[in-house]
């Protein structure tokens, strides 16, 4: 009998702890799922501005040239200099005319240790022509794109050297991708592919720099500086992510950037994150602006035009985006 209660007292015993191993199992993931996010720093739109301008100064930034060169390395440290591990993938490109474009996409990583991710991008490179230019003899004219190109590259410069600082709880991969803006020009008598445009995402998402990369979500930024930008909720973005697109509007509304994010349904965009959607089919989304002030509706009178240039840069609105994703990324967890 004795033994008989000595195996009964053993077992509620062990009982008892493997009990109490659950609760405590729970409890943690409880405290963990209730875990207060990191407080967002503050985006400082002084500091996205100047990487906007560093940018410029380069002049365009056209693959096959020496300020295409340049900026490259400039990016390239920087993203250095703040703490990411950075990759550079190199690659051959084939443009819509058979041009070999010596393209370069630049990735630099946070928490590369850590598997939940998020996945910003942007591109860096500038478009050869000023083919939406009113005037056809700069048809031929490369751009300085301080929107097209600069402005979401420099606001994710401003993000990376917070998060060089004050590190997310999530892993965040920030790309600058190569060899967006070389699609077929307006004046081109031939064949307009969809494909033309995004070959450096298009490399990429076939041969991502790391094997089997994936991200919760991924967001792009492509010509976020203008001034009185208004961006509306893209139909590629509503198919492909409904979910971060509803994130990351709410977020805006909160924090009082409602008339810059318009909760409203805009146009169909063929951008980087297209090619991030279908082919690497990580959900992503494209912050990029629709201006229905115009009577051609579009991206602003000065896209694809000489005139894009820091005279059209808006510190407010590089505020009011870069917020609006930095708190997005330190609430997830």
């Amino acid at each position: 009998m004795k033994k008989y209660y000595f195996i009964i007292a053993s077992a509620t015993l062990l009982f008892a702890c493997a009990s109490c191993r659950m609760n405590n199992n729970k409890s943690t993931a409880k405290q963990a799922e209730e875990a207060p996010a990191i407080k967002a720093p503050d985006f400082n739109s002084d500091s996205a501005y100047q990487y906007v301008k560093a940018q410029v100064d380069f002049g365009p930034r056209v693959p096959n040239t020496k300020q295409h060169i340049a900026c490259g390395e400039y990016l390239a440290k920087k993203l250095a200099s703040f703490g990411a591990n950075v990759t550079n993938q190199y690659a051959d490109l084939v443009a819509y005319d058979g041009t070999i474009l010596k393209a370069r996409n630049i990735i630099g990583s946070f928490n590369p240790e850590t598997k939940k991710r998020v996945l910003l991008f942007a591109h860096w490179d500038t478009r050869p022509w000023a083919d939406n230019d009113k005037d056809e003899s700069k048809h031929h004219t490369p751009i300085l794109g301080a929107n097209d190109g600069a402005s979401g590259v420099g606001v994710l410069l401003e993000m990376a050297r917070l998060m060089g600082k004050k590190a997310p709880l999530i892993g965040v991969d920030i790309i600058f991708f190569d060899a967006e803006d070389y699609g077929t020009p307006e004046f081109y008598k031939g064949e307009h592919k969809e494909e033309s445009w995004c070959l450096g995402t298009q490399y990429w998402a076939h041969n991502p720099h790391l094997d089997r990369y994936n991200a919760r979500f991924g967001i792009l930024l492509d010509m976020v500086g203008g001034k009185g930008a208004t961006f509306y909720r893209e139909i590629y973005s509503n198919q492909f992510a409904k979910s971060v697109v509803k994130k990351v509007w709410s977020k805006a509304e909160a924090l009082g950037y409602g008339s810059y994010f318009i909760n409203e349904d805009g146009g169909e965009i063929t951008d980087d994150h297209l090619f991030v959607n279908r082919i690497a089919q990580i959900p992503s989304i494209d912050i990029i602006p629709t201006d229905r002030s115009s009577n051609e509706g579009g991206f602003g009178y000065f896209w694809h035009t000489v005139s894009d240039n820091m005279d059209v840069i808006d510190r407010s609105t590089l505020k009011a985006v870069g917020q609006t994703v930095l708190e997005v990324v330190y609430n997830e967890k």
